[in-house]
């Protein structure tokens, strides 16, 4: 299954509920309303898009009707993937051209955190980088003995202490093994509990320090994994890791489990943080760095199924 086709049947379920039923709403439509525009709206909005996105698609979508003399409903389909794309384009590509470069991974228990570090390694490693992965959450139960699973899976080396150990200490370590092994990127998993800010804002700084300390001129990015089962609830998620965390970067998981695809404009959109990678799937080739102009064509292409 090619990249797209894959994208595409990931988002198969947010296809079928939301744009299939603004797909059916604009074919009842005889002319270009304001009507139509509320109903779009509306739809929009019950697909996780959010009320603030939803309004700002619309009020866009109002200015190219009148612009370009349309008249004929059916043609808003092409112009709402159009202004999807624009909308999410910016940001999507990994900054990590120093070597080595830093990528932090923060989430909550449950996102796929893990996973995601071991699918992100495996298509770094097949880019030709040279990996390391850092088990720096080291109170999670079992988080440790995860990471090593797809290590090994993935065919990365991994710096590890035992449970319990300093989080900062760990990713000290793994900064000098990748300086020895001269690997091109570090992935660390980091801690993501969001019930004590503090702690969680304490522990990043100091791992941020470390990295500052060791790697001044290192490229960094700090993603945070979302499930997209949770839609607006993603988005509320984000938007606290923003302001506790200064996140970089959105890698958003289980799509092909949702009807809630729309979330990633309301991400990109209300946060004007990047979405950066797409998990699509369960296997470990299933996480896909974000395109824009693809996704959007893959989540409003509902004619050609």
């Amino acid at each position: 299954m090619g990249l797209f086709a894959k994208i595409k049947e990931g988002l198969k379920k947010t296809r079928d509920s939301v744009v299939g039923q603004i797909d059916s709403m604009l074919k009842s439509f005889t002319k270009i309303d304001e009507e139509l525009f509320e109903e779009l709206e509306e739809l929009l909005v019950m697909g996780d898009v959010g009320i603030t996105t939803s309004q700002k698609i619309c009020e866009e979508l109002r200015k190219r009707v009148k612009k370009q003399g349309i008249t004929n409903p059916k043609e808003v389909h092409d112009l709402l993937e159009e202004i999807a794309a624009e909308m999410l384009e910016g940001g999507q590509e990994l900054n990590i051209s120093t070597k080595p470069s830093i990528i932090l991974v923060i989430g909550v228990n449950g996102v796929g955190k893990t996973t995601t570090i071991g699918k992100l390694a495996n298509d770094l490693r097949r880019k030709h980088k040279k990996v390391l992965l850092s088990a720096a959450d080291t109170f999670r139960a079992a988080a440790i003995e995860q990471l090593e699973v797809w290590a090994e899976r993935s065919k990365c080396d991994i710096i590890k202490q035992k449970e319990g150990s300093d989080p900062a200490a760990v990713v000290f370590d793994s900064i000098q093994a990748a300086k020895a092994r001269k690997a091109d990127v570090i992935i660390c998993d980091t801690a993501g509990r969001l019930h004590n800010k503090k702690h969680l804002m304490d522990e990043l700084s100091k791992i941020s320090r470390i990295i500052d300390r060791e790697l001044p001129d290192a490229d960094k990015e700090v993603l945070l994994v979302l499930d997209a089962t949770t839609g607006q609830n993603a988005v509320n998620q984000a938007r606290e890791f923003k302001n506790a965390a200064g996140i970089t970067g959105i890698v958003l998981t289980k799509l092909d489990g949702t009807a809630k695809g729309g979330v990633v404009l309301a991400i990109k959109e209300e946060l004007d943080v990047p979405v950066k990678y797409i998990g699509v799937g369960e296997q470990i080739d299933d996480l896909q760095p974000f395109e824009p102009a693809e996704f959007a064509k893959a989540m409003f292409d509902v004619d050609k199924e």
